[in-house]
């Protein structure tokens, strides 16, 4: 494939934009009815398989989180996710977009990914109802530049 033709899939293919690469193992944790099933479906089809499911019982190459305003305490979340992913893996959290039902403050994610130890790299549209936010661990954000 060119490198035109590469842009031009991570334009059009948000899995793509998320940097996800064929076999890596990508955890999903808060799945609900209200999730992006495009973009879940783009995903598994860059990494070649299944998404795994908050049971799995190994670490990931990278997690997603969906998390809305009620599910609970957004810190604990980001530090339990953190536990699940290879050092340096990438933890994308979704949420709602302004105006959605569940939408987090972008002063709530900043404030927990830091508590979390977490830096926010990168804050794309995942879908048409969701925002993603890339976070690393401080370590891996100094390498990824």
């Amino acid at each position: 494939m060119s490198a035109t033709a590469d842009h031009a899939e991570e334009r059009t293919n948000p899995a793509a934009r998320l940097g996800f690469q064929p076999e890596q193992v990508v955890q999903e944790i808060g799945y609900d009815d209200d999730v992006d099933q495009e973009l879940r479906e783009a995903i598994e089809g860059v990494i070649g398989s299944e998404l795994v499911d908050e049971d799995y019982d190994d670490t990931a190459d990278a997690v997603v989180l969906w998390f809305r305003e009620d599910d609970g305490d957004l810190t604990d979340a980001l530090v339990d996710a953190t536990q699940l992913i290879e050092e340096g893996g990438d933890l994308w959290l979704m949420t709602p977009k302004t105006g959605r039902d569940g939408y987090v403050e972008a002063s709530d994610i900043n404030e927990a990914a830091q508590t979390a130890g977490l830096a926010q790299t990168k804050s794309i549209s995942a879908g048409k109802d969701w925002t993603g936010s890339r976070l690393v661990t401080p370590k891996a954000a100094a390498k990824k530049r």
